[in-house]
């Protein structure tokens, strides 16, 4: 058998008669076996806890790669113009007054509606533009509604992000695009707001720029009443002004 080395102080025991030395050997033994567990299960739990970190540090770093990302969103312009201005709005100054008006207008919904969801509606649903680009309202051209690239624009901006928060905001954007829910109504009608408000305060913006007529901006602005009553009458009223004006031309009946 091999020989077993005691601590002193079990040794001083034993010489005083204090321990037999047969207890004291399944002692040592046992406290052996303990300690090789307890070091077993800290190595785990020490295991554990460095895979959550690499995992968080992971998490981090694909929001960080997607925030990085997302900024070219402040590149990307449109056709209307600032309030009183003759400077082009970009796509993050659009996203941010349209999450100012949710905030402020929210109120005016017809039903009651998540808050935090439309701001997030309002805040993502043009951050596709930064692979497909921005589509004239009023386009003849190409369609407003681009889904197929737009598509392929949202899983890989979104795809950036960690699986999870990925799958929530293509979600939320494909919610927005289909407008069937009541926050989808009345984002898009926050969206379909803005603009009009520009072009009245810009003597007709893109109406008269590009000769867009009543018919064709009553047609596309609509869609207001779907998300809020109140707040069509405001903007039916203003289209009905900006004809009145001379900065909306109205073709005559045939």
């Amino acid at each position: 058998m091999e020989s077993l080395t005691l601590p002193p102080v079990f040794s001083f025991a034993i010489l005083t008669h204090k321990i037999d030395i047969v207890e004291m050997y399944f002692c040592c033994n046992h406290l052996y076996v303990f300690l090789l567990l307890q070091i077993n299960v800290e190595s785990n739990i020490v295991t554990i806890l460095l895979q959550r970190q690499r995992m968080q540090t992971d998490k981090l770093f694909k929001q960080i790669d997607f925030i990085k990302e997302i900024d070219k969103i402040k590149y990307i312009q449109r056709k209307t113009k600032l309030f009183n201005s003759d400077r082009s709005e970009n796509d993050a100054e659009h996203s941010w007054h349209l999450a100012m008006m949710t905030l402020v207008l929210a109120e005016h919904s017809d039903v009651p509606i998540d808050i935090l969801k439309v701001l997030k509606m309002v805040l993502i649903h043009d951050i596709v533009e930064i692979d497909a680009g921005d589509i004239f309202l009023y386009d003849t051209t190409n369609s407003h509604t681009n889904t197929d690239v737009e598509r392929i624009a949202a899983n890989r901006i979104f795809g950036m992000l960690p699986k999870e928060q990925a799958e929530e905001f293509i979600s939320v954007w494909e919610e927005f695009e289909t407008g069937h829910t009541n926050e989808a109504k009345f984002a898009k009608s926050m969206d379909r707001l803005e603009p009009l408000l520009q072009n009245a305060s810009n003597n007709g913006g893109t109406w008269a720029e590009f000769g867009v007529d009543y018919d064709r901006v009553y047609e596309q602005k609509k869609v207001i009443k779907d998300g809020s009553t109140s707040i069509w009458n405001y903007a039916e009223n203003l289209i009905n002004e900006s004809v009145e004006k001379g900065i909306l031309r109205k073709l005559p009946v045939r």
